[in-house]
């Protein structure tokens, strides 16, 4: 079983982040989507939010026989992807700035657990440059964000702003 990890903050998951899962369920048998735990980030979302909006947002999508699963972890990822008898790392890459980050992440990963693989999506062009982070932003200036990001995920950043 080719079983992947899709780590990220997914605060909020965007239509990008459910372009890379739905592609990925193509190369993968399983894609466990790890939402980080990090207290040092202000989030807009709880973990446990962002975990219940992802299971149900992932309902709507095209998975094939790919079994597609929503967790949260904290500490290092290649230590869970371990734990999780992973095979690898699916990471959506945007722009140059986001290569050259993850490309020391994905050196780094690899020096730490050698027998696990970073495999770099490029989202579909029409999700090409968004971001959490922007989403967030525009969001909080008033601006639409449809088609960005799920129905659902709109809905429940209004319910809590």
């Amino acid at each position: 079983m080719r079983r992947a990890i899709y780590p990220g903050s997914f605060d909020p998951v965007t239509n990008g982040h459910l372009d890379i899962i739905q592609r990925g369920c193509k190369l993968f048998d399983e894609i466990i989507v790890a939402v980080l735990i990090n207290p040092e980030k202000t989030a807009f979302f709880t973990v446990q939010e962002r975990c219940e909006i992802l299971s149900e947002v992932l309902q709507d999508i095209d998975r094939g026989d790919c079994r597609v699963t929503v967790e949260s972890f904290a500490g290092l990822m290649v230590e869970y992807a371990a734990e999780r008898n992973a095979n690898a790392i699916v990471r959506g890459i945007r722009a140059i700035s986001d290569y050259e980050y993850e490309l020391q992440m994905a050196l780094m990963n690899r020096r730490l657990q050698p027998r696990l693989e970073t495999v770099f999506m490029m989202p579909a062009e029409e999700y090409s440059y968004v971001s959490s982070r922007l989403v967030k932003e525009v969001f909080q200036l008033g601006a639409p964000i449809k088609d960005l990001v799920p129905p659902l995920v709109e809905q429940r950043m209004r319910e809590s702003s």
